[in-house]
């Protein structure tokens, strides 16, 4: 019997992929890779979502493109700036294109870089909002405080406790996607 390779997606509530939350979800989908999943980034600045509301934005080719590649992925890694104790409106909106049909029953694995001292209002956030999308965030989540000195020049975490908490992360979303297939 030959197993189907997981396909993760990664999603990051900033718009450039050489954002700190580009790079963490960057980071976590290597890692992933690394562990045999087949991996792809969302890239809001290539492939941005219209605001939900504007005109014509049901119809956008984005977001017919993102619901569907959202209906073939099996677990995400969604990663969020904190902006005044909550996700970024990128992030929210990246979610709010999301529906129960597309990830209801998925896995998520829910990170958050900031500024200052490290808290997990963002990852609170996130996690209700996914769960009233009936979506499974894991237990193991990562906030990245003092996020401006968190990462050297190749993007991996400069803290090594930090390291294995991500890694314990996917492996976690990893595993319980599969349990959960």
């Amino acid at each position: 019997m030959t197993v189907k390779k997981l396909k993760v997606l990664g999603l990051s509530g900033e718009y450039r992929t050489t954002s700190k939350s580009g790079m963490l979800v960057a980071r976590a989908l290597a890692i992933a890779e690394e562990q045999g999943a087949e991996i792809m980034f969302w890239d809001l600045a290539e492939k941005p979502l219209p605001l939900v509301g504007e005109d014509g934005c049901w119809n956008h080719p984005n977001v017919q493109e993102f619901q569907n590649l959202l209906l073939e992925t099996d677990a995400f890694f969604v990663a969020s700036p904190e902006y005044h104790g909550t996700m970024s409106g990128v992030m929210k909106n990246t979610f709010d294109w999301m529906y129960d049909k597309h990830v209801g029953g998925k896995v998520f694995g829910l990170m958050s870089t900031l500024g200052g001292v490290t808290n997990s209002n963002t990852l609170n956030h996130m996690r209700i909002a996914l769960r009233w999308l009936h979506a499974w965030p894991v237990p193991e989540q990562l906030a990245i405080g003092h996020v401006k000195e968190a990462f050297d020049d190749n993007g991996t975490l400069n803290d090594e406790a930090l390291n294995e908490r991500l890694v314990a992360l996917v492996t976690s979303v990893l595993e319980t996607s599969t349990k959960l297939r």
